[in-house]
């Protein structure tokens, strides 16, 4: 074989092999390719786990329309939107997001399955968890729901955490429940996440959506209005920023 055949094989077979890599690494890592950053807190992925506050998807028969958080009157108004655009004007970069309605764990604390139930956004190994539940959720009274529920919260909190190496934000209700927020408060704190209290927004009534708007429904008058979206944003984002 002659010096330019060698070559040639050559370079046919580095143009293979990277033709390979990049099907297999189609996506890179996100550290290493724009690694964005809130001070020292990575924000690459985030993960935004709630009820409907968080997302809810149009239900004609309740009058909401939108599929976005209730009852934001758009979508770029919700908490998770403002949040996010916080976070890519900080960073100049745009982080990778990914938005759950996980209601379903407040109706069924006792035999929801994590594993199954969260497969898919546990797969996304996330940098930051915000998780925004317990509305639906009746305020504990006697002691085995108590228990209940701080089992539960602890329950997903670790599932959370074996999954990359997450900072968990979890905030309090917006529907102001001391007991839960204590319970929950506590199981944040074990699985070494950063609880945000945000009991006060549901004492001003100019945080509702009903204050904004005339709404029939009274369910989706009684969350967060565009006002109320704002205040939750700035709560996560100061907890986000002081983490970093």
């Amino acid at each position: 074989m002659t010096q330019h055949a060698c070559f040639r094989l050559l370079l046919g077979l580095l143009l293979y092999a990277a033709g390979v890599n990049a099907i297999v690494s189609s996506e890179p890592p996100l550290a290493k390719a724009t690694d964005l950053r809130v001070g020292t807190q990575s924000v690459n992925r985030i993960l935004f786990l709630g009820n409907s506050i968080t997302l809810h998807g149009p239900a004609p028969e309740i009058g909401w329309t939108g599929n976005w958080g209730m009852a934001a009157s758009s979508e770029d108004k919700d908490y998770v939107h403002i949040l996010y655009n916080r976070i890519t004007q900080a960073t100049a970069g745009k982080p990778k997001i990914r938005v759950k309605n996980i209601a379903n764990f407040e109706r069924r604390l006792t035999d929801y399955n994590l594993q199954e139930e969260l497969k898919q956004v546990l797969a996304f190994n996330t940098d930051v968890i915000v998780i925004a539940v317990g509305e639906n959720i009746a305020s504990p009274t006697t002691d085995e729901a108590k228990a209940q529920f701080e089992s539960a919260s602890a329950n997903l909190f670790a599932e959370l955490k074996k999954h990359g190496q997450p900072t968990l934000f979890v905030r309090s209700q917006f529907w102001q429940d001391a007991q839960k927020d204590g319970l929950m408060k506590r199981a944040c704190e074990s699985a070494g996440g950063v609880f945000i209290d945000i009991s006060k927004l549901g004492s001003d009534a100019a945080n509702f959506a009903r204050a904004e708007r005339q709404i029939e429904h009274a369910g989706v008058a009684d969350h967060p209005g565009d006002q109320g979206m704002v205040e939750l944003a700035n709560a996560l984002w100061n907890a986000i920023k002081n983490q970093g």
